[in-house]
Formats: structure tokens, sequence, C-alpha cells
């Protein structure tokens, strides 16, 4: 199974929280796809970070790689995120349908985006050293890397719900709520 294509960094260095959200992303993928356990799907991850990224089909491309390896990511934070989506996903799934278009279950969702949506859910919910404004950003981000169309606005009107209902305090003004 190939991995999704994402866009190659033409900037800067990727932070390395960036690189291990865009990780999480596609190992929720594969997850979702190939039915894999989140043990298996991180031991592989861990297991590729030494090797270079691999292109997805073996021709040379200066616009697209795909990440197949951990290489600048925090891991930690890499395996937090998978774990935790998994360990929540009870949870995060009804919070993500609720803020979908009448009629839209996130079943029905492309999987790459229900691996976006969740796994930005799972960080609002639990990582309150991150502010909901850059995993909203980053996750947009993610959703870029992958879609051209109308997927990164869903990411951020979705996220961007959520993080009002979970983290009111951090989006009211100063001198606001009390």
């Amino acid at each position: 199974m190939s991995l999704p294509k994402r866009k190659k960094n033409t900037g800067d260095t990727p932070k390395p929280r960036t690189v291990s959200r865009m990780a999480a992303v596609q190992a929720l993928y594969q997850m979702d796809l190939a039915g894999t356990d989140a043990g298996d799907v991180i031991a592989q991850f861990m297991a590729a970070e030494a090797a270079p990224a691999a292109k997805l089909d073996g021709e040379p491309d200066s616009e697209v790689e795909t990440l197949t390896s951990l290489e600048g990511a925090d891991t930690t934070f890499f395996a937090d995120v998978v774990k935790g989506v998994v360990r929540r996903q009870r949870e995060i799934d009804p919070l993500v349908d609720q803020q979908l278009r009448t009629g839209w279950r996130l079943v029905r969702v492309d999987s790459i985006l229900r691996a976006i949506l969740r796994g930005g859910v799972f960080e609002l919910l639990e990582r309150s050293d991150v502010p909901a404004r850059v995993i909203i950003n980053e996750y947009i981000n993610i959703a870029k890397a992958f879609f051209e169309a109308d997927e990164p606005k869903v990411v951020n009107g979705v996220l961007d719900r959520i993080a009002h209902k979970l983290r009111a305090k951090e989006f009211e003004a100063p001198g606001e709520g009390g």
C-alpha cells in the first residue's frame, strides 16, 4: 500500500511537531485503510526513522514526496497522537459528526480527511500545552498538502467549531469572561 502524496517543503525545514503530525495522519490513514494495529504502525514508522523518504512511484519528482520515516520528527509526540486518537476515538468521532453538514457522517468522509480531523480533535482534547489556533493551523496545512479543493476549509470549520466548544477561554477577548 502506498501512502498519499504530500508536497515537498520548499522553504525552511519543518518543525519536529509538524513532521510528527504529518506522520501521525499518515499512520492513522494506514490504520484506517489496512486495519493495521496502532502499535504495528508506530513500530513501522519508528523502524523507518533512519531511512530516507521514498518516492511513491520510484520516479524523480521535485514537487512530491511521501513521508515514510520520522526523520526530523518528535517521535514521542507522533506516538502520543496516534495512540491518543485510538484511545479516544469513541469520543472524537461524535464530536466531528456533530460539526459536519447535515446528512454527512465521519464514515462517509475521505480516509485521509478523517485522519486529519481525528488528529486535530485529539490535540484539542488532550494537548492543552498547544494553543488551539496552532493546532487548527497545523492541520489546515496538512490538509493543504493532500488536497487542493475544499477539504482544508472543512478542516478549518470543523476544528474551529470544536475548539470554540472545548477551549472557549482561548477565544475570549482580553477582559472578557472573568
